[in-house]
C-alpha cells in the first residue's frame, strides 16, 4: 500500500501482515490506520465507507479503532486544496 499522505510504499503482505491501530508511515510520520488508506474508503458511500456495519469515523486523516480496516492500494498522496489554491494565487500576484 502506499501512504495516504506523502505517497511512500509500505509492504504489507496479503493475510501475514497487519497495520496497527497507532503505526505510523517511516517517511512522513502520519498515522497508517486512518480510513484514506483503507481499500474500503469511499466518499460516494454513506460514511465514506463500503462496510455497513463499519461505526462513523468523523476525521478520516486520524487514527481509528475500525476493525474493517484493510490496507488500500495505490492511493496518491492528498494534496491540500488550501495549498493548490494558494499556489494559484501566488503565481497570479508574482512580482517580476
Amino acid at each position: 500500500m502506499n501512504c495516504w499522505h506523502c505517497g511512500r510504499s509500505i509492504e504489507v503482505i496479503a493475510g501475514k501482515d497487519r497495520i496497527g491501530f497507532r503505526d505510523d508511515c517511516p517517511g512522513c510520520d502520519r498515522a497508517l490506520h486512518v480510513c484514506l488508506n483503507c481499500a474500503l474508503y469511499d466518499p460516494s458511500y454513506n460514511n465514506a465507507c463500503r462496510e455497513p456495519m463499519a461505526e462513523r469515523v468523523v476525521d478520516k486523516e486520524r487514527f481509528n479503532f475500525c476493525e474493517y480496516f484493510t490496507p488500500g492500494e495505490n492511493r496518491r498522496p492528498a494534496q491540500s486544496a488550501k495549498t493548490g489554491t494558494q499556489n494559484k494565487l501566488e503565481d497570479l500576484f508574482k512580482k517580476k
